[in-house]
């Protein structure tokens, strides 16, 4: 039986998934063919051990920095409005932007003339340099999180 717990959580991946459609075309137009922002006007650091630990060995870009930092405060804005922060709602929150990310990292290469599906490869998508079976491992790690925070969610949402 579909519980409240259980239709909010189906709404709120679907509307992530939206938003990362829609952030996914925006993406695509600022960078068009070159990914990861490699022919933007911004700062890069291609090497350090703090890369490789945290960011998945690729280059941070002052893009990537402002871009990454404004998507987490919007998710986290609904806690802010509703000034009902908890846990729980932490976990929900951190869920979808994981599931945000991967999903709108994926639909650029599918919604992008210059990409396509025939381009996610890790000849192509060099800056994901680690990939297990036919996929980024940061998909298959956050992915996983996602599932784990979401199905803590629900439990202490009464699902």
């Amino acid at each position: 039986m579909l519980t409240l717990p259980h239709a909010q959580l189906a709404a709120t991946i679907l509307f992530t998934l939206l938003l990362a459609f829609f952030f996914a075309k925006v993406e695509v137009h600022i960078e068009g063919q070159h990914g990861w922002a490699a022919n933007l006007p911004t700062w890069r650091i291609e090497n350090h051990i703090l890369l490789d630990l945290f960011w998945g060995g690729r280059a941070m870009t002052g893009y990537h920095a402002w871009v990454f930092s404004c998507i987490a405060l919007f998710f986290h804005l609904p806690l802010v409005f509703s000034g009902a922060w908890s846990w729980h709602g932490e976990a929900r929150v951190l869920a979808s932007l994981m599931l945000f990310w991967v999903a709108e990292d994926f639909l650029w290469f599918v919604i992008n003339p210059a990409a396509g599906w025939r381009r996610f490869n890790p000849q192509f998508a060099s800056w994901h340099k680690t990939w297990w079976w036919v996929a980024p491992a940061d998909y298959w790690v956050f992915l996983a999180l996602s599932g784990v925070l979401y199905g803590w969610w629900l439990r202490g949402a009464g699902a």
